[in-house]
C-alpha cells in the first residue's frame, strides 16, 4: 500500500538519479512539498568537488534513497519496474548518460505512457556545447547575465550557483515537471522536459533585454538602476564596518528615504540625472558612514523607504521578522529553511535530515510485489 506524504505535492511519485546543482536541488523542493521521491545513488562515492558530511548537505533531506549499480542488468530491470509506478524522472547527466545506461527516455516511456522524464543540464539536450562539462558560473557568463554583475569599471562579480543551477536549473525544472504532469493526468502521455540552465537564465533576463529594448539598459554594468548605477539603489558602509541596502526606486519611497535623512530633493541629484549618480553616492555615503548600522535600521524602521540592514545569514536567523515568519527551524540539529512556498489547505510537514542508503526501507512506498522484492534484495547495496 503506497503512503502518502503530507503536502500539496502528496499524489506524487518521483524517481531521482543522485547528481550535484540543480537535480538534488530539484528533488528536494518537491519532496518538501510532499512529492515521494526515491533518490538512486551510485555504490561508489562521487566525485562531487565539495566534500561534506552527510548530514550537512541538506539539499538531500527528505528523500529515502538507495544504492545501486546501474551497470549490472538487474539493476536497469529494478528500476524499470519502479518506473512503472513513477509519475517522474529527473536525471542531470549529460546527454546520452541514461541511453547509454539503458534508462533513456524512449525505454522508460515503453514500459509508462505517462512519465514525465526531467533533463536538468546547463547547455541543454542539443547545440554545440551540449556535451561539454561547466558549472554555473559558465552558464551565466554564456547568457549574459554574468557580464551585467558587478560595479562599473570592476570586472564581473562572482555570485553564488543561485542564478543559474537553483535559479536557473531547478526552479524552471520543477515547473516544467508538474506542467508536464498536469497535462498528462488529462493526456494520458507523458514527454520530456528538457531544462537547460541557459534557457531558465535566459528567460529571467526577459525583463532586462526588454529594458534594453526600450534604450533605458545600457551594456555597461553598474551603470544602470538595478546593477549598483543608481545611488538610490545601492548598498552603503556603515561606521562599524557593516553595510545598509537602499532600494527607494518610486517617487514616493525616495521621498520619505530623503525625509528620514533629513534632507531634502535640493541636496541631492535628481534620479533621472545619471551624471549626478557618483555625486549622490559620495554624499550617501559620507552620511552613512557617520554612524553605525544599527543606528540607520532603527532611523527606518517602520517606513517605507525601502531601506534594510544587510544581515550575514547567521543573523538573518535571529531577524525578528524572519524569526515571526518562522523561515527556519531546527531539522536534524541544523537551522535550515522551511518548505516554501506556504499552503492554507494542504501544509508539507516538516523535513527529515539527509540519510544514507536505506535499503528495502526505501521502497516503502511503492507497491513491490514478491519478484520485485527479490530482484531489489539482490541488487541493493548498503552501507
Amino acid at each position: 500500500m503506497s503512503i502518502k506524504k503530507q503536502g500539496p505535492l502528496g499524489c506524487l511519485k518521483i524517481i531521482e538519479f543522485a547528481g550535484i546543482g540543480p537535480a538534488p536541488m530539484c528533488g528536494m523542493l518537491l519532496s518538501d512539498l510532499g512529492a515521494e521521491v526515491l533518490r538512486i545513488d551510485r555504490p561508489e562515492e562521487a566525485d562531487v568537488g565539495i566534500k561534506r558530511p552527510l548530514e550537512t548537505n541538506f539539499i538531500l533531506r527528505g528523500r529515502r534513497t538507495v544504492k545501486l549499480d546501474l551497470k549490472n542488468p538487474q539493476s536497469i530491470d529494478l528500476v524499470l519496474k519502479l518506473v512503472e509506478q513513477a509519475d517522474c524522472i529527473i536525471e542531470g547527466f549529460r546527454p546520452g548518460v541514461m541511453e547509454r545506461l539503458g534508462l533513456g527516455p524512449d525505454r522508460c516511456l515503453e514500459r509508462n505512457p505517462a512519465l514525465v522524464y526531467g533533463r536538468v543540464t546547463g547547455w541543454g539536450q542539443d547545440g554545440p556545447l551540449s556535451s561539454q562539462a561547466g558549472h554555473d558560473l559558465n552558464y551565466i557568463a554564456l547568457t549574459g547575465a554574468l557580464d551585467a554583475l558587478g560595479r562599473e569599471g570592476e570586472k564581473p562579480a562572482v555570485p553564488l550557483n543561485l542564478i543559474g543551477d537553483f535559479a536557473g536549473g531547478a526552479l524552471f525544472l520543477a515547473l516544467g515537471l508538474l506542467a508536464a504532469v498536469l497535462e498528462a493526468r488529462g493526456s494520458g502521455e507523458g514527454q520530456v522536459v528538457d531544462a537547460a540552465i541557459v534557457d531558465g537564465v535566459s528567460s529571467m533576463l526577459t525583463s532586462i533585454n526588454g529594458l534594453r529594448a526600450a534604450g533605458l539598459f545600457a551594456s555597461t554594468r553598474g551603470t544602470n538602476i538595478l546593477d549598483s548605477g543608481a545611488y538610490f539603489y545601492d548598498v552603503y558602509r556603515c561606521a562599524d564596518g557593516g553595510h545598509i541596502a537602499v532600494g527607494a526606486i518610486e517617487k514616493r519611497f525616495f521621498s520619505i528615504f530623503l525625509e528620514r535623512l533629513g534632507l531634502n530633493r535640493e541636496q541631492m541629484p535628481a534620479q533621472d540625472d545619471r551624471e549626478g549618480w557618483s555625486e549622490g553616492r559620495r554624499r550617501l555615503q559620507a552620511v552613512f558612514e557617520g554612524r553605525p548600522r544599527d543606528h540607520w535600521v532603527r532611523l527606518f524602521a517602520d517606513s517605507d523607504a525601502c531601506v534594510s540592514p544587510v544581515l550575514s545569514i547567521e543573523e538573518s536567523f535571529n531577524d525578528p521578522h524572519m524569526q515571526a515568519r518562522k523561515i527556519y527551524e531546527d531539522i536534524g540539529g541544523f537551522t535550515q529553511s522551511r518548505p516554501a512556498p506556504r499552503f492554507s489547505r494542504t501544509p508539507p510537514g516538516a523535513p527529515t535530515p539527509p540519510r544514507g542508503a536505506q535499503g528495502l526501507e526505501a521502497l516503502s512506498a511503492w507497491e513491490v510485489d514478491a519478484a520485485t522484492r527479490d530482484l531489489a534484495r539482490a541488487v541493493i547495496r548498503h552501507g
